[in-house]
């Protein structure tokens, strides 16, 4: 519940906090959200009892519901019509990296201090500080476009069909995320240093965005995005047909380069959606991004349950079968 927590409030509160963006300026709400993240990091070294920690995440989700659409408006109008999914896909990739990067040097920092957490938390204050200033320096608001008194917004596509098609793609990528470790132990029988192995050999899939984004871009946005529910519904027919290192492998592997696929195709597509009506863009955006959210929280919970009821092989089937329908 805790690790979840600040999930659930991100996903309730993008499409208020991307009207607030709309309506305060998208510079200002990204400051906003990146002051806030540091500041959870610095509430963690203070907290001292469970509700405070429950608060603490509930502040990290407040600073991801505000800068989800900020960014992903930002980029809307910064990428550029030709390059959009592109300037997406670099993003997610940096995001992913940093990430990675900040995950290791905080297990250091831990066998350096005897596990200091006072520490490392005050450190990563100190690091989630530093974008204030490059966002200030370097992050420009957009012009707001001139629109005429007499002039109506086009119509917009109808929100709940793309908020749909991302509660279906995200939801069956989770369903393996936290699984994952015990399909690979207790399914496919890897020992856990074969399964530790098996996230190192596939860290390069990740850094493959960069690519698809430019697919996206100059080939078509429509193959690449179905290049994520191919994933899906291929990696899960190798977890079941090869329950075995190289098999989990290829599975992993399969299923990480969909993951890098999806980030600038669907950014590209949510950019087009929100272009309807710039005036509301980031509000647009946090609805898209809500529907990935509530399919990211849904699939691993629908996962759990098949597999404690019908087992593994049951939630591999399901899951590819889901994708088919994505």
């Amino acid at each position: 519940m805790l690790l979840s927590f600040n999930l659930v409030i991100a996903t309730l509160l993008k499409p208020a906090t991307g009207a607030l963006a709309d309506r305060i300026g998208l510079k200002r709400g990204l400051t906003a959200a990146v002051a806030l993240r540091s500041v959870t990091s610095l509430l963690l070294a203070l907290a001292a009892a469970p509700w405070q920690l429950f608060a603490v995440r509930g502040v990290h989700g407040a600073s991801i519901a505000l800068r989800d659409p900020s960014v992903d408006a930002l980029i809307a109008v910064h990428g550029g019509k030709r390059a959009v999914a592109t300037a997406f896909a670099w993003y997610q990739t940096a995001k992913s990296s940093a990430g990675a990067i900040g995950k290791a040097a905080a297990g250091v920092l831990l066998g350096l201090t005897a596990s200091d957490y006072t520490i490392v938390f005050l450190v990563a204050f100190a690091v989630a500080s530093l974008p204030l200033a490059i966002v200030a320096r370097f992050v420009r608001e957009p012009e707001a476009a001139p629109v005429p008194v007499a002039a109506e917004p086009p119509p917009r596509p109808g929100l709940a069909r793309f908020m749909g098609l991302g509660f279906l793609v995200a939801g069956t990528a989770h369903m393996l995320g936290a699984l994952f470790p015990l399909l690979a132990t207790e399914y496919a029988g890897l020992t856990p240093a074969q399964a530790g192995s098996i996230y190192v050999l596939a860290i390069a899939a990740p850094l493959t965005g960069p690519a698809f984004g430019w697919l996206s871009d100059n080939v078509s946005r429509r193959l690449v995005l179905s290049v994520r529910s191919v994933a899906n519904a291929g990696s899960s027919l190798l977890y079941l047909a090869f329950p075995s290192f190289a098999g989990v492998l290829a599975g992993r592997l399969v299923d990480d380069v969909g993951k890098a696929a999806f980030r600038p195709a669907w950014g590209s597509l949510m950019a087009h959606v929100a272009s309807f009506d710039p005036r509301t863009r980031a509000r647009t955006m946090g609805f898209l991004r809500q529907g990935e959210d509530a399919g990211e929280i849904a699939g691993p919970m629908l996962a759990g349950v098949i597999w404690s009821v019908w087992g593994a092989p049951a939630l591999l089937v399901v899951r590819a079968a889901v994708a088919v329908v994505a």
